[in-house]
């Protein structure tokens, strides 16, 4: 994790994105120019992102990004982008909540402009929590501060949560109800299903990830609860801060309707699996942030629902991860530059930690 490069994301040449984003920008703002346009070092691993600054007497904002659907040729991490999915949710929870989302401002879905849809947001300023090298390593910002600051932020981040899940009408969501049968969590447990099985379409399989998906069956809630809106990719690394406050929550791609439970889950395994990594590697790491109990009982204050069945929600973001993580080795092994493993299992970064779940051993 420490030493690897990171994987290759696309293979679109920068220079022409920039030219092509100039032209497309005066279409949508006569006279205006794009410039200063740059592939960020923390371009995503799935949609790609170009930030700019727009040159006019009177642009709409002055700093924007850009998120463009992946490069079909780079062998993508999901199976479709959405484009107008994404921008949808955005409008939504921005009219619908008091959370701090990206202005949207334009939405292109002819792919002719760039080679694929994309839409276009304001830039917040402040910082994220790093993925690479990851935030619960010696020497990241995160780390660096106090525990006063840490819970500080803790807080306002499961306190996102509480307000999406309590102020959007997930009525009002419906365009990104999941196809299939049953309730929403069967629905999104299915989507996954197949997922996994378009990642490992003619490839080897793996059976940790068909153990964990077995495992959920037999913990399966009894009654998953009322339906919300789920943000879907619910982590730390997707909120950018002001010193210690939310400004921007980013990456909606993974929005849902299901239990409120499939956040908190996601929220609570995303920093372990950065944690366990740091573990491994001989840091201490963060071991007192986003622990299990502690974001169970914020998120039970602030909304008077106290999280059920979370060994079953846990488990089901250490699988979800792990299909992510599979597709990616599988990826870097079709760039070369990995060499695939005879055993899939251990291209799962954390495979051990889902395996002590799947035998119910991790919380212990």
């Amino acid at each position: 994790m420490a030493t690897a490069p990171r994987p290759r994301t696309s293979t679109r040449d920068p220079e022409e994105l920039a030219r092509r984003v100039t032209a497309w920008l005066g279409t949508r703002l006569p006279g205006a120019e794009a410039v200063g346009i740059t592939v960020p070092a923390s371009n995503g691993m799935s949609s790609e992102t170009l930030l700019f600054d727009i040159e006019h007497p009177e642009p709409p904002v002055r700093s924007c990004v850009l998120r463009l659907a992946a490069d079909p040729a780079a062998y993508t991490v999901f199976p479709e982008y959405d484009m107008a999915r994404q921008y949808r949710t955005l409008r939504l929870v921005a009219d619908r909540s008091d959370l701090p989302v990206p202005r949207v401002l334009w939405l292109e879905e002819d792919p002719e402009p760039l080679g694929a849809p994309f839409f276009v947001m304001e830039k917040a300023a402040g910082r994220v929590p790093p993925d690479v090298m990851p935030y619960t390593y010696e020497g990241s910002w995160l780390h660096a501060a106090s525990d006063a600051e840490r819970e500080h932020l803790e807080a306002a981040t499961v306190a996102l949560l509480a307000r999406l899940h309590d102020q959007v009408p997930p009525r009002e969501a419906g365009f990104l109800a999941l196809p299939g049968e049953g309730d929403a969590l069967r629905r999104h447990v299915t989507a996954q299903r197949a997922y996994y099985h378009w990642v490992v379409d003619g490839l080897a399989r793996s059976p940790l990830i068909e153990a964990a998906f077995g495992r959920l069956e037999e913990l399966w809630p009894h009654e998953p609860g009322p339906t919300v809106l789920n943000w879907g990719d619910a982590r730390i690394g997707n909120v950018v801060y002001d010193g210690f406050d939310p400004v921007a929550v980013l990456d909606w791609e993974m929005a849902a309707p299901a239990p409120r439970e499939v956040d908190l889950g996601w929220t609570v395994y995303l920093h372990r699996f950065f944690q366990d990594l740091t573990v491994a590697s001989g840091q201490r790491g963060l071991p007192d942030l986003l622990r299990r109990d502690r974001v169970e009982a914020r998120y039970a204050r602030l909304t008077g629902h106290t999280p059920q069945d979370m060994d079953f929600y846990t488990l089901y973001a250490a699988l979800r991860h792990a299909i992510v993580m599979l597709r990616i080795a599988y990826r870097q092994a079709h760039f070369g530059e990995v060499a695939l493993s005879a055993d899939p299992d251990a291209l799962i970064l954390h495979h051990d930690s889902l395996r002590a779940m799947v035998q119910g051993a991790y919380w212990d």
